[in-house]
């Protein structure tokens, strides 16, 4: 059973949109969110505190907790919006429990590469004894016990496959190992993946078993097993290598869940998405274009390439671009995101418009 959220009384419908959108269905009309800052003074921001360090800081459970409870509380989440917190330590956290050490910043972490020989290849473990597995853990449950009730707590960050090994080697160094190394690498893949499916099935489990609904960073709420595979790195290689030596893992993490969408990031990594789209259980492509290639409404021929293949699409467009978006995709399987919203009545008249759609 999944847990309700308590103050919102039709999340069950919420969930069964989000849920239709992995089968390029529609309910009634493709899930929309939208969300408002509205302060609640019954959740006041934490108490103001310093850190000797940023990588104290984002160490800090309790104000991890208290910030998602005064985030999640102090936003009005509208059409099929639900709150929600996911435990964070940065983008390369998988490769902490390999023996990466993290490195934090302001905004973010990175990896310190700890494979410097491939003569050392064996020595890269998974572990689940060290600092940065037990302090996701800690996280995981610190977020499940505040948000009972309140928010759903996700997955955290995980990108295994090639940008896993990338973070073992700089990808700088990457690059050579595709011509040096490139029979290390392909061997290499097969076991980093057994222990990413245990990675992700254990606190899937946990997740599960305490009621929540499947979240992760990319926004989308699901009563099913899913998550979104990716590989950052492709950009800098040929379609005919990313074949040969990652989309058999990509299909694999595809095979394990029971819906996926993959995240494809930036103008150089398009020459894969007909290897990608060629993937029978990927069920949607997250494309991702970048900052300063303009808005979704430039890239809807890619967007129509992926529904012509039964894909689903995730967009995240301005509110002048909805009767653009309308006119050029057809409904089932789109999943939106609506910013400019200002206010309530507004947020219901982009319900009544997207209700239309046909």
């Amino acid at each position: 059973m999944i847990m309700p959220i308590e103050r919102i009384a039709d999340w069950e419908q919420r969930l069964a949109r989000q849920d239709a959108f992995w089968e390029c269905e529609i309910i009634d009309r493709p899930p929309v969110t939208m969300t408002l800052w509205e302060p609640n003074p019954d959740y006041p921001q934490p108490a103001a505190k310093t850190w000797a360090s940023h990588r104290e800081r984002w160490m800090d459970t309790e104000y991890v907790a208290e910030s998602a409870l005064f985030g999640t509380m102090n936003t009005a989440y509208l059409g099929d919006a639900l709150p929600s917190a996911c435990p964070n330590l940065g983008p390369e956290i998988l490769s902490a429990f390999f023996g990466c050490e993290l490195e934090f910043s302001e905004g973010t972490s990175w990896s310190i590469p700890n494979l410097r020989d491939w003569s050392q290849a064996d020595q890269i473990q998974f572990s689940d004894q060290g600092i940065y597995w037990k302090k996701l853990l800690e996280m995981t449950d610190a977020l499940l016990e505040i948000g009972n009730g309140k928010f759903y707590t996700g997955l955290t960050d995980l990108h295994p496959g090639g940008d896993l090994i990338a973070s073992f080697r700089d990808p700088l160094q990457f690059n050579f190992d595709m011509i040096d190394n490139y029979d290390q690498v392909k061997a290499m893949m097969p076991r980093l993946a057994v222990d990413y499916f245990h990675v992700y099935d254990f606190y899937y489990h946990k997740l599960a078993a305490a009621g929540q609904a499947i979240t992760c960073w990319a926004g989308v709420i699901s009563s099913k097993k899913w998550y979104v595979p990716s590989n950052d790195f492709s950009c800098m290689i040929s379609k005919a290598m990313f074949d040969d030596l990652f989309l058999p893992g990509i299909a694999e993490e595809c095979r394990h869940m029971e819906a996926n969408i993959y995240h494809l990031d930036g103008p150089d990594a398009l020459r894969h998405l007909d290897s990608l789209l060629s993937i029978p259980e990927l069920n949607a492509i997250q494309w991702v274009y970048g900052a300063g290639n303009g808005r979704v409404t430039d890239w809807l021929p890619v967007h129509q390439q992926c529904q012509a293949a039964g894909k689903g699409v995730q967009l995240w467009i301005e509110l002048d671009e909805l009767e653009t978006v309308m006119d050029a995709l057809h409904p089932e399987g789109v999943w939106l995101t609506v910013y400019g919203v200002q206010d309530r009545a507004m947020a219901d008249a982009v319900l009544k418009k997207v209700a239309q759609w046909r």
